[in-house]
């Protein structure tokens, strides 16, 4: 079970008067923090290229690389943390969900096929200037172990190359819509046409989406994480019809746009969400307020009646 542990994503900036003016809170795996079993290794917070957008986008390397996490976060306004003795502004709730490096790695392997079009060695690859954790992808465990689901394999002398394979590619993203598929049905996921009234009655056994439903579903679930053009491509090898009525979307197609993965600046200390970049005031009324202002406030007494100085009774 995921535990809530307080870290902050990178060292916390100090304020004049020495406690820290950065904090934030974190909800991860308590697997996330084991201690490692090398010497200087440890969770790292870093930057890697998003695998649908290429994008900078922010990532948790468990204790010894093994594993990674995706980092999200859950942002409502007017939100703080107490945090010890202070008061934290940044109210955002961060969250680290596994993922299969898998998809990192096939960024690079569909960007090294269009740069160069041959059989590399794996650790070339993956070279990235700007972002150079990406290296740490190889100690991944499913990434050696699994490499031969997205490409061609070539060994020379005892070395391995491997080239981009997009027929493997899609076998193994079929794999994975129709694992899902079959969670979605297990755990009785609402996923036709009906879905967002269905998510309002708690007693109803009954799930009126079809097959095709369940497919294009999980298929925009897993194509979250690949290029669109590669997205396209799964769709025809799932033989989904194209259809000109919208489809329901996921659940995390209709979420808040701060839930969208946490872009990272170069420094680790700005999470730039997409309803974070160039945020404007607005000068409208929540409904809240609106109702309050059609409020009868005759009689009412004003707000600064009740804090009168205090008077000294007569002797």
């Amino acid at each position: 079970m995921p535990s809530g542990k307080g870290r902050p994503p990178a060292a916390p900036a100090k304020s004049r008067g020495g406690s820290s003016a950065r904090q934030w809170v974190v909800v991860l795996p308590e697997t996330a923090t084991d201690l490692p079993k090398k010497p200087d290794a440890g969770p790292l917070f870093t930057r890697l290229p998003h695998p649908s957008t290429g994008q900078a986008a922010l990532y948790l390397f468990g204790s010894d690389a093994y594993q990674i996490f995706e980092i999200k976060a859950f942002h409502e306004e007017y939100r703080s943390w107490f945090i010890g003795q202070e008061v934290q502004r940044d109210g955002r709730l961060f969250f680290a969900t596994p993922m299969d490096p898998l998809f990192l790695v096939l960024f690079y392997l569909i960007k090294a096929e269009k740069e160069q079009g041959k059989f590399q060695p794996l650790n070339q690859i993956l070279v990235d200037e700007e972002f150079s954790s990406s290296m740490k992808l190889l100690q991944c465990t499913s990434t050696s172990q699994s490499i031969h689901h997205l490409a061609e394999q070539k060994e020379i002398g005892g070395k391995k190359f491997f080239r981009y394979s997009e027929e493997k590619t899609l076998k193994w993203l079929k794999k994975k819509v129709n694992q899902l598929v079959k969670v979605l049905k297990e755990n009785n996921i609402p996923v036709g046409g009906k879905v967002q009234a269905a998510t309002f009655i708690s007693n109803n056994p009954v799930n009126s989406g079809t097959e095709e439903d369940y497919i294009r579903y999980a298929h925009g679930l897993i194509t979250e994480y690949v290029p669109e053009e590669l997205s396209t491509a799964l769709a025809k090898y799932l033989c989904l019809p194209q259809s000109t009525d919208l489809p329901a979307e996921p659940a995390s197609k209709k979420r808040k746009l701060s839930d969208a993965p946490v872009e990272a600046a170069e420094d680790y200390t700005k999470f730039n969400t997409v309803d974070l970049k160039n945020k404007k005031a607005s000068n409208k009324m929540s409904a809240a307020q609106k109702a309050l202002a059609k409020v009868d406030k005759s009689g009412m007494k004003a707000m600064s009646s009740f804090f009168r100085p205090k008077t000294t009774a007569p002797k």
